[in-house]
């Protein structure tokens, strides 16, 4: 883990992008790059409503469907011992829930299984069909309750496959609960001490924890909220703290930006894992970019292809990036007002375009002689 502290290089540049985010509708933004010219990290906006402090540099916050990337190299490197089996039937390990025998442990981390999105599945048509609650009053009401991962599992397989396995690509949460629980079964250990063992400790990740069912952030953070209508009115709530079992290993995780930057800056640079397993997660589906627990996106002629994942969850989000040989990263946090309408969506899309095109610019080609 790199013991560099403070801030680097003057940037005005990713000062004035980050800026320009809180001006945008968010509460908050932590923003951390490493490249060729050092380290630089920097905040802007509020770290609470209604006070004037920037959310901490070093903070943490949950990082959503990061946590997707962290498990997805979790497997890998318990493929790398025998463990599992990548395109051996998820099955065999996880007999219990008479999963499709065509579903391998690889179609989970691809989002190729087709198993129905826990969370609700949104058709191109724009049909909807619900999953648990997880927007609106209700979830606010109940965010501190505790979800079984098998629940989670049970209620996704007692509805409709979306595809046949292996025929199509589609994000389901639901994909990496499953494979959580074949990380506990073939191991006969917790999801947790696995982590811990092949992943955090190794890279000493000590500011990233899974929080399994409590709802606290420790030591410093940035505070998350979320807007619902309540009886013609709209109520703002603090839904920092809450229980995350209700998205279990699609996005439970607790990080900071200097833990998410020594992460995918280890995994994308082969330290993590054995170059065979390495290729073949950053090896994308032609429909989405999306590898195994990652996306590979290419900037455009004559840019960089950038290793990536963000995720969002209840008012936090974390960005992440970086080039394939690990040495140009960028990681983020963002705190802000959710709510049902996903009213920051588009305003979502336009930080993370901004941020990545300032920390990863596509050359300009050169002028015609």
């Amino acid at each position: 883990m790199d013991d560099v502290t403070a801030a680097g290089p003057d940037r005005p540049e990713l000062q004035q992008a980050i800026e320009a985010i809180v001006e945008s509708g968010f509460t908050g933004v932590t923003l951390r790059v490493h490249d060729e010219r050092g380290h630089w990290v920097g905040s802007a906006g509020v770290g609470e409503l209604g006070g004037s402090a920037e959310p901490p540099t070093e903070g943490r916050f949950r990082i959503g469907s990061n946590t997707k990337t962290f498990t997805a190299a979790l497997v890998l490197l318990l493929v790398a011992e025998g463990r599992i089996e990548l395109d051996g039937p998820a099955d065999d390990h996880l007999e219990e829930f008479g999963l499709d025998r065509r579903i391998t442990t690889r179609m989970l981390l691809q989002h190729t299984s087709g198993v129905f999105n826990f969370t609700g599945e949104y058709h191109e048509d724009g049909t909807v069909v619900p999953g648990i609650p997880w927007q609106g009053r209700e979830w606010v009401e109940n965010r501190f309750r505790t979800h079984r991962p098998e629940e989670l599992v049970r209620l996704a397989l007692s509805k409709p496959a979306r595809f046949a396995p292996g025929t199509d690509w589609s994000y389901s949460n639901t994909n990496y609960v499953l494979a959580r629980l074949l990380v506990e079964r073939a191991t006969g250990r917790p999801f947790a001490d696995e982590m811990h063992r092949l992943v955090l400790d190794p890279l000493g990740l000590s500011d990233t924890v899974l929080p399994e069912t409590s709802p606290e952030i420790p030591g410093p953070h940035a505070h998350a909220y979320y807007r619902y209508e309540n009886a013609g009115r709209q109520e703002t709530v603090d839904v920092t703290r809450q229980n995350p079992s209700w998205i279990s290993t699609g996005g439970d995780m607790i990080s900071t930006t200097r833990d998410l930057h020594t992460f995918v800056s280890a995994l994308a640079g082969g330290r993590l894992l054995p170059a065979p397993l390495l290729a073949r997660m950053c090896t994308p589906h032609p429909k989405a970019g999306y590898g195994l627990g990652v996306f590979v996106q290419d900037t455009g002629p004559g840019g960089v292809t950038l290793i990536s994942h963000n995720g969002g969850i209840a008012g936090h989000a974390g960005l992440m990036y970086s080039t394939p040989d690990g040495k140009k990263t960028l990681t983020a946090s963002l705190n802000y007002v959710d709510d049902a309408t996903m009213s920051l969506a588009a305003a979502y899309q336009k930080a993370t375009h901004t941020l990545t095109a300032t920390v990863f610019p596509t050359p300009r080609p050169d002028p015609a002689p």
